[in-house]
């Protein structure tokens, strides 16, 4: 079971109605995915597999050099509204994920990912270029995520989302430089830049199993950070319902207390601790929460 998980094939158990019969099943459950957890740490640890995926990977999309950095990008929203994207970041096979970063999308309105992901890319290579300059300043500091470009990007998508990361390249004159492929879903098509027929990686693959962990990882970091983001999304809105509490005094209550629920149930005084929120304010805040 844990070794058809980590080829990337679902797992379906049957949950029965009897209390006996669910207690084996959730123990066998638990068993699988402790199983599963080793097999990944396993892997991680294993720099052979590791290097086999990365030639792979090369040998199979045609590659100058052996992918060491690889990012992947997503793009999460509900409905089209709080978009975010995601920017992992793998080194040597192995996640580092004190570099990803997320993106709430800005320019783009609806449920538009192509425009969400050429907002992505094309503000993580600003942030290139920023970091270039800040290199040249001494004593500047430099975020490590976006000073060094990747040896490939790996886009979320088929041909739509790869012609618009060749289409940001170029306008940074980085296609060629960077390798950027499309990653389809429904049979794990991989498609290359100027290339008409897709590829698909041998099913047991070292190098698929590394492309689909990626591509996972950026799916669940960009769901992780647009739940976030509609959470905090929904304190707002509440918060903007109370007289006299603007954007300034709202970012400065949360920041405080944490979340809406804190803020409900605080003392007068303790509100008076926030910046901007004298007595009339921390009564208002009261009443409306009464």
């Amino acid at each position: 079971m844990a070794a058809a998980k980590a080829r990337g094939e679902k797992i379906v158990l049957k949950v029965p109605k009897s209390g006996k019969d669910k207690d084996l099943v959730k123990m066998a459950a638990e068993n699988a995915f402790d199983t599963l957890r080793a097999l990944k740490t396993q892997w991680e640890n294993d720099t052979n597999k590791q290097s086999t995926a990365l030639a792979e990977i090369q040998s199979a999309f045609l590659l100058d050099k052996t992918p060491n950095k690889i990012e992947c990008y997503d793009i999460s929203n509900t409905q089209g509204t709080l978009s975010v994207g995601s920017m992992v970041v793998f080194e040597q096979g192995v996640p580092a994920k004190g570099k990803y970063r997320r993106f709430n999308i800005k320019t783009v309105e609806g449920p538009n990912d192509f425009d969400s992901m050429t907002e992505v890319l094309t503000r993580r290579l600003k942030r290139w270029q920023s970091a270039q300059e800040l290199e040249r300043k001494a004593g500047q500091k430099i975020d490590e995520s976006f000073a060094l470009l990747p040896d490939l990007i790996i886009m979320d998508g088929g041909k739509g989302q790869l012609s618009r990361a060749v289409s940001v390249l170029k306008e940074f004159d980085l296609f060629g430089r960077v390798a950027v492929v499309g990653l389809a879903k429904r049979v794990e098509e991989v498609f290359l830049p100027e290339k008409s027929d897709s590829i698909l990686l041998p099913r047991h693959s070292e190098g698929l199993y590394l492309i689909q962990r990626i591509r996972d990882e950026a799916h669940r970091f960009a769901i992780t950070a647009h739940r976030a983001r509609r959470s905090r999304e929904g304190m707002a809105s509440q918060l903007e319902k109370i007289p006299g509490i603007g954007a300034v005094k709202r970012k400065a209550l949360l920041k405080h207390f944490g979340n809406i629920e804190a803020i409900a149930k605080a003392e007068k005084a303790e509100l008076l601790l926030v910046d901007g929120i004298n007595e009339s304010l921390a009564d208002t805040i009261r009443d409306y929460f009464g």
